[in-house]
């Protein structure tokens, strides 16, 4: 049966319900009153979380797919979600599931053991938390992760990163492996183009990586005319050079007209190599088109001698060639967890 349960990360402040999960902190004034994710809401003087108990989504996946490219690479992962998300970003690609706000109407019961036996049972390497925002299931989500770990498996989240500091600090505690999807690099986008801000995510990014328990990648999906400006994808580059780590995986994938963004241009293949020669240029060292076939940045090359390390053809490993997180020709380490 799928019901409800208890939240956490929230306060009562005088006859005010004050959700404190993520930056929104919605405040909720009367008995049955919704946050924006659409999960949480008011019952008398209490902040619950709908969808305990069921997912609205759950598939095989390559682990590619989410896009991890150095985290245990040609694996297969089991990806579960629900609905809502706090975000309300216009090009939403996933829109069909991120605006379904009503999580009481989750269609697929699963528990979070039913998830770890499933798993289990289709022979994945990992359980990864995607399709909506994790984040605003928290809860849930950090329970099958505990199970998910006792099981062996490893635990992944594909999320905005749009959380405050102690939901995140305990959230990413709990993954072996995150995507983040950058949106844009300017307050004005999130705000604008998202209804959120940029200043969270970073921090929560800095945290992530301060963590060295959580592999992280980044995605950033290309708007022409939106997002692609060089002063953004400049100052984005560097950000990521300088405070995570030049050996930060990017992943660049091309908008398509979807949801309130119909009438926007596609990105183009030029857009994608302009925007990867800006972020190499920059000094990352493992920037990969998402979305749009292409070998040659698809593959996992040695950052030392060039080495291609990992052939990928789509979502599908052909080759790798790395021997203990390292290249089997110069022998330098390579990032990530193989």
């Amino acid at each position: 049966m799928i019901r409800d349960a208890p939240a956490r990360w929230w306060h009562l402040n005088g006859s005010i319900v004050e959700c404190e999960l993520c930056p929104h902190r919605c405040h909720l004034l009367e008995h049955g009153a919704r946050g924006t994710c659409g999960l949480r809401y008011r019952s008398e003087d209490e902040l619950r979380t709908f969808g305990w108990g069921g997912v609205a989504t759950a598939q095989l996946d390559p682990i590619e797919k989410q896009p991890l490219y150095h985290f245990l690479p040609g694996s297969m992962t089991f990806s579960v979600g629900m609905h809502g998300c706090n975000l309300a970003c216009d090009p939403c690609q996933n829109w069909i599931l991120s605006t379904h706000r009503n999580g009481s109407e989750m269609p697929i019961r699963s528990t979070p053991q039913q998830i770890v036996r499933e798993a289990l049972q289709y022979g994945a390497a990992s359980v990864s938390f995607s399709c909506n925002e994790p984040l605003i299931s928290a809860e849930f989500w950090i329970e099958v992760a505990e199970q998910t770990r006792a099981a062996g498996l490893k635990t992944v989240a594909v999320t905005n990163g749009y959380a405050e500091p102690e939901c995140a600090s305990e959230f990413f505690s709990k993954m072996d492996a995150a995507n983040v999807g950058l949106k844009g690099f300017s307050e004005r986008f999130y705000r604008e183009i998202c209804q959120g801000r940029l200043g969270p995510v970073l921090h929560n990014l800095k945290r992530i990586r301060n963590l060295e328990t959580c592999h992280l990648e980044l995605t950033l999906l290309l708007i022409p005319s939106k997002n692609d400006e060089e002063q953004d994808l400049c100052a984005m580059s560097r950000w990521i050079r300088d405070q995570l780590g030049s050996e930060t995986p990017l992943h660049l994938t091309a908008f398509h007209p979807d949801h309130k963004a119909i009438d926007w241009p596609p990105a183009r293949l030029d857009h994608l190599h302009r925007a990867c020669e800006i972020a190499a240029g920059e000094g990352l060292q493992n920037v990969y088109f998402g979305s749009v076939f292409s070998p040659l940045l698809s593959s996992t090359l040695c950052t030392a001698c060039r080495t291609t390390l990992v052939e990928r053809e789509g979502f599908q490993v052909r080759r790798n060639r790395i021997t203990q997180s390292a290249c089997p020709v110069c022998t330098h380490g390579v990032h990530g967890v193989f």
